[in-house]
């Protein structure tokens, strides 16, 4: 049951503006996550803190509808990339807190202000959600099978910068640079980044195996966008963790098949729905 057309969330848009104006503050704050006193990196913390909440409220406000007494839930592509970055924003703090990862806050911090207002300005269709239905589940499974991705891409990026700095000539000494040896201005040493990058694959790989027997269990099955380019995604990151456990796969042999495989997973909904909703106007059910 459709409940209404999409429009942007009225609801949301102060805890968007909030969110957006946060992100972009801890985006402009001069210095970085490592080697900067803990009262000049205070007002970082703060505004991502304050981004991340105000966020949650929004994607909140935006995905969780009542109308005419009927509750219902409301996905678009902007929906599902808000909350991919809430999630990033997430590990990301709490490594950095833990591990000492650098400040790769201002791209992140840059692309969660614009996933946030893609969420208030394309929040999708609504759906009515009556009695036991599975498909809240299957939505939150499939979320979160795109925020663990996107947490193993970012360990990926961390994970190849290293490897640059590793192969990186030697000073005139015939030695490495120390911090290479120490994991670099990451603070994290390479093989710590590549157990983390393939951990969060695999969660990932999990939530979406999950997502996917639910969707076929409980939904007929469609030979569509959505279900080739997931299926495929899946078949992909398969093949990179059984590389990884038979052959051994390192590197950028496995970075290539994550990037592959999330690329995919990307079109999987993201992009069929972008397509749907942005230029065709079109606003199918999820």
């Amino acid at each position: 049951m459709i409940l209404s057309p999409a429009l942007p969330s009225q609801p949301a848009l102060w805890p968007s503006v909030l969110a957006i104006l946060a992100y972009l503050f801890a985006a402009a704050w001069p210095g970085g996550a490592t080697g900067g006193s803990a009262r000049h990196e205070r007002p970082i913390w703060a505004a991502l803190w304050v981004g991340w909440l105000a966020q949650a409220v929004a994607i909140v406000l935006d995905t969780v509808i009542t109308q005419h007494g009927a509750i219902g839930a409301r996905f678009g592509f902007g929906a599902a990339l808000s909350i991919t970055s809430w999630l990033v924003i997430a590990v990301y703090a709490f490594e950095s807190r833990r591990l000492g990862l650098p400040s790769v806050r201002r791209v992140l911090a840059v692309l969660a202000a614009v996933t946030v207002a893609l969420g208030w300005l394309f929040p999708g269709r609504l759906q009515a959600v009556q009695g036991l239905s599975w498909a809240p589940l299957h939505w939150l499974l499939g979320f979160a099978s795109y925020g663990l991705f996107g947490a193993a891409l970012l360990h990926a990026a961390l994970w190849r910068h290293t490897e640059r700095q590793l192969r990186a000539p030697p000073s005139a000494s015939g030695t490495l640079p120390l911090q290479a040896l120490q994991g670099g201005v990451l603070g994290m040493p390479l093989l710590r980044l590549e157990a983390l990058t393939i951990q969060f694959v695999l969660a990932g790989f999990v939530m979406l195996t999950l997502t996917l027997l639910l969707g076929f269990i409980t939904t007929p099955w469609h030979w569509d966008h959505k279900s080739i380019f997931s299926m495929l995604s899946w078949m992909v990151f398969a093949i990179l963790l059984i590389g990884r456990v038979r052959f051994g796969w390192r590197g950028r042999m496995a970075i290539r098949w994550l990037v592959a495989g999330s690329t995919l997973l990307l079109l999987a909904y993201v992009g069929s729905r972008f397509v749907l909703e942005v230029i065709l106007h079109r606003g199918n059910p999820v």
